[in-house]
């Protein structure tokens, strides 16, 4: 071995096990001072004894001596000084430890790389033991209570940014285990996970090559089977969180998915609202190719101007020579037709979402691609090659991740 890294490592495990000892004699102290009372009632415990209690740390085990008796008021068996430290009952992972497995967990590829991860760093566990990690931490995320952001007492005035989507996952058919002889069995069942991104313009900005990059920003992922009222009520609830109702004013940029713009009139009916524009630029190119042809010159030469005149604010005119399409006097097949007619109503029922200069003016994004980007981050985590979740699971690992991107996972422990 490199003597550097042998002296480099010798003097690393040194310093680990002064800390291990340390945080051993921290938390014995602590066990002994603990009051060996039931914290609901104040009364004594039953049939006290001392036993003893390992806990893994991120320094490594720690062995403690902890006093454990009878509760009369809550008809168990309990351990007050674990119940001080906000450890379940058979619990043996300090909450440190925890918070970094399930930082690691979420951003790894899998349960069986981030077992190996740990061990490298020095904290060796089984992929078995993160998945109940995980399923122990995602099943409370449901029931906690996140507080709203307090704003600051010189606070410059802001807009927000929301945009939706959708994406979607693999889990287990009904016929996931089904014999290999039955014929088309349903192993593998899609299912959409809805995903939002909030976010404040000022925000927003680019790297040295133009593209762009936010500063900061906040989530929602919503459980497989989420429906488009549940999905609205949780993205409502965040950006009301991250200060939607002090905000001069909210952008919303989504794709022309019916249900986004009904959850977009329920939900958020005083938002400038735009259609994403990269949607709109393939909706044309769809009236461009049926009207002359795929990929010909002319298609491209009829979708420039319309593009051109769609960016610079003259979507009225855009709308005027779609329309024109519509003349029966046109002869063209009636599948074509039936394409037009679709795309031309497609654009009618945006036309006050179209206004993309007002919004380059403003400073405001023309495309969603922020939430598009991040179904793809989310993607890399859960439909990764070979995954196929129960739906209990994904929805577990992926309320911890949005817990993590938000740096809202603290909550879990307090």
């Amino acid at each position: 071995m490199n003597r550097l890294r042998e002296l480099e490592q010798q003097a690393l495990e040194a310093g680990r096990e002064w800390t291990r000892a340390r945080l051993e004699g921290d938390l014995q102290a602590e066990s002994d001072a603990c009051a060996r009372v039931c914290p609901k009632s104040g009364d004594a415990l039953r049939e006290g004894q001392w036993r003893q209690m390992e806990l893994r740390t991120v320094s490594g085990i720690v062995r403690l001596r902890v006093y454990y008796g009878y509760s009369v008021a809550l008809r168990a068996w309990i351990t007050p000084v674990r119940l001080a430290w906000g450890l379940e009952s058979h619990e043996r992972l300090s909450g440190e430890l925890a918070a970094r497995l399930i930082h690691t967990v979420t951003e790894v590829g899998s349960y069986e790389r981030t077992a190996a991860m740990c061990q490298v760093w020095g904290s060796p566990i089984s992929d078995g033991a993160l998945h109940s990690l995980v399923r122990r931490l995602g099943q409370r995320v449901p029931d906690l209570k996140l507080p709203a952001e307090s704003p600051k007492s010189s606070e410059a005035a802001f807009s927000l940014v929301i945009m939706m989507d959708g994406w979607m996952a693999r889990t287990r058919g009904v016929d996931w285990g089904a014999d290999p002889r039955r014929k088309e069995p349903e192993r593998v069942a899609w299912c959409e996970i809805k995903s939002a991104v909030i976010y404040r313009l000022d925000q927003r900005g680019q790297s040295a090559s133009g593209r762009g990059l936010l500063s900061q920003k906040f989530i929602v992922a919503s459980p497989p089977g989420t429906d488009p009222v549940g999905f609205g009520a949780a993205v409502h609830a965040e950006a009301s969180r991250r200060g939607m109702a002090r905000a001069h004013r909210v952008y919303l940029v989504m794709d022309g998915a019916v249900w986004l713009w009904d959850l977009a009139a329920d939900r958020f009916s005083g938002a400038v609202k735009t259609l994403d524009f990269h949607h709109a630029r393939e909706h044309l190119q769809a009236v461009a190719d049926t009207e002359h042809g795929v990929g010909t010159p002319e298609a491209r030469a009829w979708l420039k101007p319309m593009l051109a005149d769609l960016r610079g604010g003259k979507q009225a005119r855009v709308l005027r020579r779609l329309e024109e399409l519509l003349d029966p006097g046109r002869a063209r097949a009636a599948e074509s037709q039936t394409t037009i007619e679709r795309e031309v109503a497609y654009f009618q029922s945006h036309r006050d979402h179209l206004q993309y200069r007002d919004r380059q003016r403003e400073g405001s994004p023309r495309g969603s691609g922020a939430v598009e980007s991040l179904g793809k981050q989310l993607q890399a985590r859960l439909r990764g090659c070979g995954q196929f979740w129960r739906r209990p699971g994904l929805a577990n690992l992926l309320s911890l991740c949005v817990l993590v991107r938000n740096r809202d996972d603290h909550h879990l422990w307090n």
